[in-house]
């Protein structure tokens, strides 16, 4: 008898069709985040980071947009009026002394983020205004090997918007398409024509940017196998460098927006499982590399060619509404409502509201996780060494929930190492979920 279907979330629901697990970009995951972290303990970890002299990763946190998208889960402040930016950006700036006083000016910030919201929202002189607010509190790299970049909505950029960020220092952008059939479109209130996408990919080609990468969205209202195709051989026409593809999560008590969306126009678990399993096919036949997590490079890209070499590890500083921070051992979170976080500013505080301290456990598990979603080898032996453990023991019970998957053919065995199969490789967030001590929505 083989053993039990392999579940997420302890749920009687097989894993193949299980419901989306977190993206696991780090972990703990921010749902993690319950204890409440005061500026002082904040700033006692901003200090303590500047012994071991990392690099800097800066996210900055723009939460604005033109219109709310009913899918979205980013909490952002719908206006048409720029200036009401305004205030926000002062807040940052003064979110920025208070940070970068308690940061060893030596340090240099290698990646810089700006998210959202909507970054391009800002006018081409709010863009410039923040980039020296941040060029004089931190110290920005200006060297190629950089890795500096912003999201943007095609619906609120142009080809002059372009020619700013490059001149601005930026080097990679990541395009929000999501889906690019009519039907998926109006279900989600996002209308945007593939042309342009189009032009704002031709126009980063000709100004050298390193990589432009395509977001796409699985699980949308309306959404079908044959229409996700379609979708996709446009976006393989238009060749992006890189393309991420990111699961929808439908929680219309935790964001009210998505109570426009009918649970009826939604794809099942296997319809969705459909669609990936078609994806990754499509794309692998085009050329495309799996990179693990979601994301997906041309074989000609950087990131594709670096495949299985860990790259060089940076202090994640968040700047904004929202952002999160994640040092050594500490997590820590910005308030989400905009006014807590610009009442903390206003009394001259760092804008602290939760976060979580890790446990070694949490690294541990943390590691074994990072492993998985990057499609390399779990190595017990390895991991054991670098923490000084034996790792097989400490990690016993997740290795047990994942060993469900094995008669199921997601994941093998060869001595202390484990690692997903292709088809494994489809469910592979679930696959990391087995080492998740701290379930919950994604």
């Amino acid at each position: 008898m083989p053993a039990r279907a392999f579940t997420a979330s302890g749920s009687d629901v097989p894993f193949a069709v299980a419901s989306p697990a977190p993206a696991y970009a780090f972990y703990p995951t921010p749902q993690a985040m319950g204890e409440c972290i005061g500026a002082e303990e904040y700033r006692r970890a901003l200090e303590h980071s500047n012994a071991a002299a990392r690099p800097l990763s800066l996210y900055v946190h723009l939460p604005f947009c033109q219109q709310a998208c009913f899918h979205c889960t980013r909490r952002p402040v719908t206006t048409s009026d720029t200036r009401l930016t305004e205030a926000y950006l002062t807040r940052l700036d003064r979110e920025m002394v208070l940070t970068s006083r308690h940061l060893d000016a030596r340090r240099e910030v290698r990646s810089l983020q700006w998210g959202g919201g909507t970054p391009t929202f800002l006018t081409l002189d709010q863009m410039s205004d923040l980039i020296d607010r941040l060029d004089a509190r931190f110290r920005l790299a200006g060297d190629r090997d950089r890795e500096y970049l912003i999201e943007i909505d095609p619906r609120e950029a142009d080809v002059f918007t372009l020619r700013h960020l490059e001149a601005l220092g930026f080097n990679r952008l990541s395009l929000e398409v999501l889906d690019l059939d009519d039907e998926v479109q109006q279900a989600i209130n996002r209308q945007q024509g593939r042309g342009l996408t189009e032009q704002l990919l031709d126009e980063a080609d000709r100004l050298g940017f390193n990589s432009v990468n395509l977001n796409l969205i699985l699980g949308l209202p309306r959404q079908t196998r044959d229409g996700f195709a379609a979708t996709l051989e446009q976006v393989i026409a238009m060749a992006p460098s890189r393309l991420s593809l990111f699961h929808y999560h439908h929680h219309p008590e935790r964001f009210p927006r998505q109570r426009q969306i009918r649970p009826a126009d939604l794809p099942t678990p296997q319809e969705v499982q459909g669609m990936l399993q078609a994806a990754i096919e499509m794309l692998a036949a085009a050329g495309y590399v799996h990179l693990g997590h979601d994301r997906f490079a041309r074989g000609d890209d950087r990131l594709a060619r670096a495949l299985g070499v860990g790259g060089e590890r940076h202090d994640l500083v968040g700047l904004g509404v929202m952002a999160v921070s994640r040092l050594e051992d500490l997590h820590v979170r910005n308030p989400l409502r905009l006014e807590a976080y610009e009442d903390a500013l206003d009394r001259g505080e760092l804008p602290t509201a939760v976060g979580h301290r890790l446990s070694l456990e949490d690294r541990l598990r943390s590691a074994a996780i990072e492993r998985l979603m990057r499609d390399l080898p779990l190595d017990l032996a390895a991991l054991g060494e670098a923490f000084g453990l034996d790792a097989e023991a400490h990690l016993a019970e997740p290795l047990a929930r994942l060993a469900l998957a094995e008669p199921q053919g997601l994941i093998v065995r060869q001595g202390p190492q484990w690692r997903a199969t292709p088809t494994g490789r489809l469910m592979i967030r679930q696959l990391a979920a087995a080492f998740d001590a701290y379930p919950a929505a994604p």
